[in-house]
């Protein structure tokens, strides 16, 4: 016989906990699932791992230059042990928090196991069935296998395995060159690994402006770190005590070795073991849960939420899929994920603060538009702290002066991008932002000045 609840929520990712919070508040008994570790991929895997790292080599890397400021010290030893300790205690201060929390939420049950639809109103937990009108799916993604020939017979490392990582790679070969590859590229080089990195594309983070890409790639490059694109990898093998890659590069065949490889080649959703079929779920062509404006899937009653939708890849877009589902369901307000502006940070050093369109897509569309520019060397506060690198590029619609996208790379420009997200949320014209006074001396300074300089988009 199954435990009856009001709500079942299969996952503790970003979205699946805070709606645990409203569902109780409003009076339901709930249960929440969870398989692993508390949190998902942000708290463990992802972002508050990945960004303790970021720092640690940022603190690392400005030790090293330490003469550019003004004086010396001594050899810069990394301890790797000492490094995964910090970003350990800071996981497990969130992990363990937010596990607390869920177990002593009045009216939430929480269970520990892998979770299987039996239908379209149960689920199956170790050898407990349990009973909901509502159930919410919030089980994430992992580190997506390319088909590549030899794979099978390495040991290589993913985002998440690499957080178990406590020694240095000698040479590590990265095999992807988007947003993770370019962050575990840039740390990992600044701990002091030899690093290459290597992308099938043209460009690194090819769906970026052909600028943007190409300024990164110096950044990346301007480190020490080995960048080859339009690498088609055919093979990989063991040799000894090296692995070998082996590739084609516009038809000339390359070889790389490597002490370890990092498969940073995209992420797939963790939902081919839920049972979906036997509840009814649609998936798209690579797993991912169809969902309407509303984070409703194709069964009345199941809704899916974060990564495993495919309406957005972030921690920031899964927690607002629980504000759009509980809105909806408890508060009587329409709230869209159509309603959502795309937004995002590439987190190397220096930053990349993305919102809305790119250039591209502006061209693309074929609207008239406006692009301000600005390198980073006429920031004044980016020169007084000693970090010039990158550029800023805001985009405008010529008619209605509404800002249609930014691409801000440089110092601290992860925080400066949301002073014109809200102004595209505000849907105001860009003179809102172009006439306010901001505090000199700072980033954010530049955007008024930047956008009182807009020129046509040729």
């Amino acid at each position: 016989m199954a435990t009856p609840f009001d709500a079942i929520i299969i996952g503790t990712g970003q979205s699946g906990p805070p709606l645990a919070g409203r569902l109780t508040a409003a009076g339901m008994r709930v249960a929440i699932i969870e398989r692993q570790r508390f949190g998902g991929t942000c708290v463990n895997t992802g972002c508050i791992p990945t960004k303790a790292l970021v720092a640690s080599a940022k603190a690392i890397h400005m030790a090293r230059r330490a003469v550019d400021y003004g004086f010396r010290t001594g050899e810069i030893i990394v301890d790797m042990p000492a490094v995964k300790a910090r970003k350990d205690r800071i996981v497990a201060a969130s992990n363990q928090g937010l596990e607390k929390w869920l177990r002593g939420m009045k009216n939430c049950t929480v269970y520990q196991g892998h979770a299987r639809f039996e239908s379209p109103r149960t689920v199956r937990v170790g050898d407990e069935v349990l009973e909901a009108g509502k159930i919410f799916i919030n089980v994430g993604g992992r580190a997506a296998k390319p088909a590549i020939p030899g794979l099978d017979t390495i040991s290589f490392l993913t985002n998440s395995s690499m957080m178990a990582v406590d020694f240095l790679p000698r040479r590590l070969v990265i095999l992807g060159g988007s947003y993770i590859g370019l962050e575990f590229g840039q740390m990992y080089r600044r701990f002091g690994s030899e690093v290459t990195i290597i992308e099938r594309a043209e460009r690194l983070i090819s769906h970026e402006d052909p600028d943007i890409c190409d300024a990164i790639r110096n950044i990346l490059e301007g480190e020490g770190i080995q960048v080859l694109t339009s690498a088609d990898v055919r093979e990989v093998a063991q040799q000894g005590g090296r692995i070998v890659c082996k590739m084609s590069i516009n038809g000339e065949n390359r070889e790389v070795e490597g002490s370890h490889v990092l498969v940073a080649a995209g992420r797939v959703p963790n939902t081919d073991d839920l049972g979906l079929a036997r509840a009814g779920v649609a998936v798209d062509n690579r797993g991912y849960i169809q969902v309407d404006d509303q984070l409703c899937t194709t069964v009345p009653g199941i809704w899916a939420t974060g990564d495993c939708n495919g309406r957005g890849a972030f921690t920031h877009t899964s927690y607002n899929d629980f504000e759009i589902v509980a809105a909806n369901l408890l508060d009587n307000d329409r709230r869209r994920v159509s309603d959502r502006i795309l937004a995002y940070n590439l987190y190397i050093d220096p930053p990349l603060g993305r919102a809305g369109m790119s250039e591209t897509e502006v061209r693309k569309s074929g609207r008239k538009a406006l692009v301000g520019t600005r390198p980073m060397t006429r920031v004044a506060r980016a020169v007084e702290k000693g970090e010039t690198q990158g550029f800023m590029k805001v985009l405008v619609d010529a008619d209605s002066k509404l800002i249609l996208g930014a691409s801000l790379l440089g110092v601290e420009c992860d925080e400066v991008i949301h002073s014109l997200l809200d102004i595209m949320y505000a849907k105001a014209p860009y003179m809102v932002i172009q006439r306010a006074v901001h505090i000199h001396p700072t980033v954010s300074e530049l955007i008024p000045t930047l956008l009182g300089d807009l020129k046509p988009l040729g």
